[in-house]
This record gives structure tokens, C-alpha cells and sequence, in this order.
């Protein structure tokens, strides 16, 4: 049980950390919610590929609410969890925070659940290993 005064934490383990870079942004100079989705996706498919034991590829994405804007030069981490293993596909949730230069505490910019299957050389379902 967490106290009221801890501080709000990621959930999970690092998997992919990257710098938000102009080229990423829209005309306002915040961070396109496009990109940050990719970044997600990267991540949770590096999880994902690690406990299928091979290549996976992304069938579903659950709803996802942007809580903050990501500026340029925000270093932005995602951290991933394994929430259920099928008999070919994984469901991992992904929350992503960031740090900028100008505040000291992490802040949280959203989550979603990816759900990924595991696919052979061929593009093909496979069982999980």
C-alpha cells in the first residue's frame, strides 16, 4: 500500500529511453502523440520479443490519454510490464515519463496496453516459447 505522500513512480522496468528532438514536433513545439506511440511500441516490443523468445509483431493497442505535453530536449522513458502470456500473444503495458531541464521530479505523460504475437520467419502465429 502506498502512502499519500510517496512519490508517484513508474510501474515496471526501463526498456527504452530517447530525447525528444525538434524533428518530432508539431508547429506549437510540442512532441507529436504519434511519435511518442511509436516510441511505446518500440519498447513494448523489445519486452515482448525478449520473453517470446524471437520476433513479434503489434495486433492491438488499448485507449491511451495524453496527461501532459513532452517539449524538446525532454528525456523520454518507457518503462514496461507483462500483464498476461497466451499461447502466441503478450499484453504488456507501457507507461511513459519524462525529465526535462526544467523540473527535478519525473512526470508521468501517459500508458497503454500493446498486445503483441509472436511470429516465425514467415510472418506466421507461433506458440510462445
Amino acid at each position: 500500500m502506498r502512502d499519500i505522500d510517496d512519490t508517484p513512480k513508474p510501474t515496471g522496468e526501463l526498456a527504452l529511453q530517447t530525447v525528444a528532438m525538434p524533428a518530432d514536433t508539431n508547429p506549437s513545439g510540442d512532441i507529436f502523440g504519434g511519435w511518442l506511440m511509436s516510441q511505446m511500441d518500440l519498447a513494448g516490443s523489445i519486452t515482448a520479443s525478449r520473453r517470446a523468445g524471437g520476433r513479434v509483431a503489434t495486433v492491438a493497442v488499448d485507449a491511451m490519454a495524453f496527461m501532459t505535453p513532452v517539449r524538446v530536449g525532454a528525456v523520454v522513458s518507457c518503462y514496461t510490464e507483462i500483464l498476461d502470456v497466451g499461447r502466441s500473444s503478450i499484453r504488456v503495458r507501457v507507461e511513459v515519463w519524462i525529465t526535462s531541464l526544467h523540473q527535478d521530479e519525473p512526470a508521468k505523460v501517459t500508458e497503454g496496453e500493446f498486445v503483441f504475437v509472436a511470429i516465425d520467419g514467415n510472418g506466421r502465429t507461433r506458440v510462445v516459447d
